[in-house]
């Protein structure tokens, strides 16, 4: 969603360069008022970008304080981020990213997972979280699952495994 926004982002910044070049051209002779006019379009994209960003960190604090509320339901959950496989992040039919979860149960009965896939953009920064649950996987077994993104993502996105839990 944020290279999205960015993308809007971008297009109002080639608008203000045209209207730079145009207010260049507008043939009413005042250099000061074209500098003006692209000052004030230079402006509004900047305003743009930091209210893209924002609500790009914003969605991503919002995943992540949900996902942590889900991990705090689960009781007497052991650590098992050593037995969780992501595979490669994809674009599903509807625009979202979808991530492949394999759990291998190591405990000799039947166990459940809950599984925080944190989903990144190409430098690293968080776009959204999810909590996959995989349940009842035998003893010795591996379950899979499928994480999914809450909001359409764009861009390359990468996946890795945050907090993982055994119960």
């Amino acid at each position: 969603m944020a290279i999205v926004w960015m993308r809007g982002v971008a297009g109002v910044v080639v608008v203000a360069a045209l209207a730079l070049g145009t207010a260049g051209c507008s043939g009413d002779g005042d250099p000061g008022t074209a500098a003006s006019k692209a000052a004030s379009a230079v402006e509004s994209a900047g305003a743009a970008v930091s209210s893209a960003a924002s609500g790009a960190s914003d969605a991503a604090a919002s995943a992540a304080a949900v996902a942590k509320d889900r991990l705090g339901e689960v009781k007497d959950g052991v650590d098992a981020k050593a037995e969780v496989t992501l595979g490669a992040p994809a674009a599903d039919g509807e625009g979202f990213t979808t991530v492949p979860v394999s759990v291998k149960n190591t405990d000799g009965s039947a166990k459940s997972f809950a599984v925080q896939v944190n989903m990144k953009d190409e430098s690293g920064n968080l776009l959204d979280t999810v909590v996959v649950t995989v349940a009842d996987v035998p003893g010795n077994a591996t379950g899979q699952g499928t994480a999914r993104s809450t909001h359409k993502l764009s861009g390359t996105v990468t996946a890795e495994t945050g907090t993982a839990l055994r119960y």
